[in-house]
């Protein structure tokens, strides 16, 4: 990083002693007239680089600082927020002091498409783009941990440089140089500011809750490998954290394919833990919640998954330092549990957040890995999309071993919190520590039904009828006539025709945010 930082100030350099001394006008010249002639055939094209000139002055390149640190002092990442704005100012002032310094006059055209009367080099639009791209990536890199997005942010920064800066070259406001000076400025001050100031979030150390036990601080994480891009990274990033935290050193314990982390938990609780974090999907929280359920143990969670529904649940961060902080700094909160079983469900299951059968399961079934590490929970939308349509079910359903009774449902879903999917409010009324499950079934009767259904749901509406049947209890059997798709916290568990969930109380300790 400090070789790149020290290759642009010699571009920056150089560029601004050869243009001082009218070394590169020649250059500057042929490419510019060769680009203003163009667009000047290309009438349509003028509104269109206007609008890019304004999209990414100095006033809205501010505004764009100023939400974008709004949004992350918000979201308590300070250090990444000073940065951010330490960056961009110093960018923007750099190129004003060498405007001034260097004087250079803009290129000067018989029929101008654009007039500025400040100086050219170098392009304040480049600087600011530059900076603000570089910016965006290192921001990625550092809170997102999904490589798609990633990739996806490069992709668009890297195609707005190129965008702003032939749009420069393209109006006559801006020489060829005074693009790559820009550019060069941008990248500097990026570099510059990640040596100077480090923008990784830090944990924030506060005073530990009094625990009625002694405790020895021990710490063990349960990772499901394959959810983490880099794992020695992660290792080094956590551990680093629970030094700094006054925690022991963690003991690991990886996941495997025959075995998403039962044996793991149960090994950290009798190596003596006493806060196991759990990093994985969905599927991998489950089964160590479901493990340490009962044993005082707290379980800090590092969602690394497609849905994270618990982490939404409980307001835990998605990002992954924020996330570390929660569960070395948390509060511990006692939540529900819920014991599962029916045919073909092994012994001892549980869910935390969600169980269905129906048209949900099959959504979850139609998702494949490959595409929820693409796009993430869109999967699941591109899932229904296809499932649209899957038939009614016939089933019974008894409510605390009351009586049953009939039903014909698309999907049936039995829930221990309010927000599922992507956000979706299904059962409004429900809470993770109520000792209550709540229940729906949804029967669209015909496809256009789709849509007053989707209204009442994001509408958050209690009325109970055929279309949205809502019921609660703490003990919930299903029964359906023939083999159905069935789904436990977003993972698909294989047809069945029955299910029974009974919520056992208060049963597991989570570390929260204060």
């Amino acid at each position: 990083m400090t070789v790149w930082a020290v290759l642009c100030a010699v571009v920056v350099v150089s560029l601004a002693v050869l243009v001082k001394l009218d070394r590169l006008d020649v250059v500057d010249s042929d490419v510019g007239v060769v680009a203003f002639d163009w667009t000047s055939a290309q009438t349509w094209l003028v509104g269109v680089l206007l609008f890019i000139d304004h999209a990414f002055g100095t006033v809205a390149m501010t505004v764009y600082t100023a939400i974008a640190a709004v949004a992350l002092w918000t979201r308590k990442h300070r250090r990444p927020a000073y940065w951010t704005v330490g960056v961009m100012l110093a960018a923007s002032l750099t190129t004003t002091g060498l405007k001034n310094l260097i004087d250079r006059e803009r290129p000067v055209w018989e029929q101008p498409l654009h007039l500025l009367q400040s100086y050219s080099f170098p392009s304040g639009h480049s600087s600011g783009i530059a900076s603000g791209a570089g910016v965006a990536i290192m921001l990625s890199l550092i809170l997102v941990r999904r490589r798609s997005v990633q990739r996806a942010v490069v992709f668009v920064a890297l195609t707005l440089v190129l965008v702003v800066g032939a749009d420069r070259v393209l109006l006559g406001v801006h020489n060829l140089t005074d693009v790559v000076a820009g550019y060069a400025v941008g990248v500097f001050w990026v570099l510059a500011g990640a040596l100077l100031y480090d923008p990784t979030p830090r944990a924030r150390p506060v005073e530990a809750f009094a625990s009625p036990v002694p405790t020895t601080r021990q710490v063990a994480v349960v990772l499901n490998p394959i959810k983490v891009d880099d794992v020695p990274v992660f290792k080094a990033m956590l551990e680093r954290t629970a030094a700094e935290l006054g925690w022991s050193r963690p003991s690991w314990y990886e996941t495997t394919i025959e075995d998403p982390g039962r044996a793991m938990a149960e090994q950290a609780a009798i190596d003596g833990a006493d806060l196991v974090i759990v990093c994985g999907g969905d599927g991998t929280v489950r089964t160590v919640c479901g493990e340490l359920a009962g044993t005082g143990i707290s379980v800090g969670v590092l969602p690394a998954g497609t849905g994270n529904l618990l982490a939404r649940n409980l307001d835990i961060p998605l990002f992954l330092q924020a996330a570390i902080d929660v569960a070395f700094n948390g509060q511990d909160r006692a939540i529900d549990l819920v014991k599962i079983s029916g045919d073909g469900i092994p012994e001892d299951s549980h869910f935390m957040v969600m169980a269905g059968m129906g048209f949900d399961a099959a959504i979850m079934e139609g998702a494949s890995e490959e595409i929820k590490a693409k796009v993430g929970w869109l999967a699941y939308v591109v899932s229904g999309v296809k499932n649209l349509m899957f038939p009614p079910v016939r089933l019974e359903v008894s409510v605390d071993d009351g009586p049953w009774t009939k039903h014909r449902a698309r999907t049936v879903v039995v829930g221990n919190v309010g927000y599922l999917t992507a956000g979706m409010p299904l059962l409004p009324d429900a809470a993770i520590d109520d000792g209550i499950l709540d229940v729906v079934l949804l029967h669209p009767s015909r496809f256009l039904s789709w849509i007053p259904l989707a209204l009442r749901v994001l509408s958050k509406g209690k009325r109970s009828d055929e279309l949205v049947n809502r019921m609660t209890g703490k003990k919930v059997s299903i029964r359906a006539r023939d083999e159905t798709p069935r789904q436990l916290d977003g993972d698909a568990i294989g047809p069945g025709q029955e299910m029974c969930c009974e919520v056992l109380h208060g049963r597991l300790l989570v570390r929260v945010p204060r």
